[in-house]
């Protein structure tokens, strides 16, 4: 609500004109305001205000005669409440002379549909108007209207650039939607580099805002259990006949898992909705594309040895996959390259942290119609044993692993060189998932050389070397 007082002037008296009444269930609202009058003098009034209170007196309920009796009579001034009504009513725009429900121009009373004029000079106790189908001379040669505005909160908000259905970029322009649906609209600027800035700047602070959110829900979190990182992301759909399909999905790196949610967890309970579940141990993060110019990408396979899964003949920069068990996959696409380099880095780092806490990861396989157990462990390296007996077979350190191949279905050879013969010895195993267990072998290979030589790790960052040389 605002309250504004008026000073009636002797020439335009307040400068306004109303329409609606509480006869017709409409409120009663300002239709029109006069350049240089009392009303736009203020600043503070415009087209579409519901005139809330007259002096103190509430008008919210009151006809259209008796809100135009009180302003023509409340003397030199006159303090008005007004609320802007976001949603104009449709009697606004009726252009003047129309017929209004149940007006009757014999009986010398005004419509609430049409204007009542209060610009008029003096204190004239005749509520009628000039004539209904005769403009007033002293029409506004201008109408003074809020210009609506659209608040759109950043925080767990999403950016796209891409056309709907589409793999095509919009050109300097980009759409922002926020956690509850609202959107912005298509964001056009004249530049490239204008819109190029105000992407980075509205990623940055949606970035700075999920940061806040995580350390809130960390609080309520043991030290076991800390979310990592989390973000939108676009996932691409398989098995589209047409164009290549993406749709927004939420991702996040907590504890010992790997999350992919539909719409962000804002509360403790969300954490159990979550679309899919993945055991940071037995997943892959893989980078599948940058783009170094507009004309030019680089393919970059981060882990020798894994076939390449996926066509790249869409037109989209700054890919990756999580590779997870039973051969499966999740292809995933981000904004900016700055993004592709956190979820890179918070990968590494979210699955070194579950290595070290867990430790040890035990898998049951079987060779030769054996029924075994084999062992990952972070300081001992590799040991598989009997399971009814418990008896150890063999073991190994990492730095004794040389190499290693499978079917690709449940079957793999692992070549290790004996410290004393120098020979090397081929150990042949099966799992039910054998994905999930190399997946697990390369998690904990890669966490122990970090522990030795976290340069090295670095060193290997493909979307950060590539984006700060760039």
């Amino acid at each position: 609500h605002r309250t504004v007082t008026l000073r009636r002037q002797p020439v335009g008296g307040l400068g306004l004109s109303i329409k609606g009444g509480a006869e017709h269930k409409v409120p009663v609202v300002i239709s029109k305001i006069f350049k240089d009058q009392a009303a736009e003098q203020t600043g503070m009034l415009f087209i579409g205000d519901a005139i809330i209170q007259v002096n103190g007196i509430n008008v919210e309920s009151a006809t259209h005669e008796e809100v135009v009796h009180l302003l023509r009579n409340a003397g030199d001034e006159v303090t008005i409440t007004v609320q802007y009504l976001r949603e104009a009513p449709s009697f606004l725009k009726l252009p003047l002379g129309s017929p209004g429900p149940s007006s009757d121009h014999s009986s010398g009373t005004s419509s609430p549909l049409f204007d009542s004029g209060l610009h008029l000079n003096g204190n004239s106790t005749n509520t009628a108007p000039s004539s209904p189908s005769s403009p007033i001379a002293n029409e506004p040669k201008y109408e003074k209207r809020w210009l609506d505005t659209l608040s759109v909160p950043l925080s767990m908000a999403r950016i796209s650039r891409y056309k709907t259905g589409t793999d095509k970029l919009r050109s300097n322009a980009f759409e922002v939607l926020a956690l509850d649906g609202v959107s912005t609209g298509i964001l056009q600027f004249y530049t490239a580099q204008e819109s190029a800035d105000w992407l980075r700047a509205m990623s940055t602070n949606i970035s700075d805002l999920t940061l806040q959110n995580m350390q809130m829900a960390n609080k309520c979190c043991s030290p076991s259990d800390q979310v990592i990182h989390m973000g939108w992301v676009n996932e691409r759909l398989e098995g589209t006949d047409s164009c290549q399909l993406y749709k927004f999905k939420f991702l996040a790196l907590k504890g010992s898992s790997f999350y992919i949610f539909s719409t962000p967890p804002v509360s403790t309970l969300d954490w159990v909705r979550a679309e899919k579940v993945y055991n940071l141990c037995e997943v892959l993060f893989k980078i599948h594309k940058l783009w170094l110019a507009d004309d030019c990408w680089l393919q970059a396979n981060l882990y020798l040895g894994i076939h390449q899964d996926f066509d790249l003949e869409d037109q989209r920069p700054y890919c990756f996959s999580v590779m997870v068990g039973h051969g499966k996959s999740h292809y995933f696409n981000v904004e900016l390259g700055s993004e592709l380099a956190v979820w890179e880095k918070s990968f590494q780092r979210a699955i070194f942290l579950e290595v070290q806490r867990t430790g040890s990861k035990t898998y049951m396989c079987s060779w030769q119609g054996d029924t075994l157990c084999f062992t990952i462990d972070f300081a001992l390296g590799f040991t598989c044993f009997d399971s009814k007996t418990k008896n150890v077979l063999w073991k190994f350190k990492f730095s004794q692993l040389k190499g290693s191949s499978d079917d690709g279905k449940t079957r793999v050879k692992l070549l290790f060189q004996n410290l004393d013969t120098k020979q090397i010895e081929t150990k042949e195993l099966e799992f039910q998932d054998l994905t999930a267990v190399l997946h697990c072998i390369h998690s904990f290979i890669a966490a122990k050389v970090a522990s030795v030589d976290p340069v090295f790790i670095d060193s290997q960052s493909i979307a950060r070397k590539y984006m700060y040389s760039n």
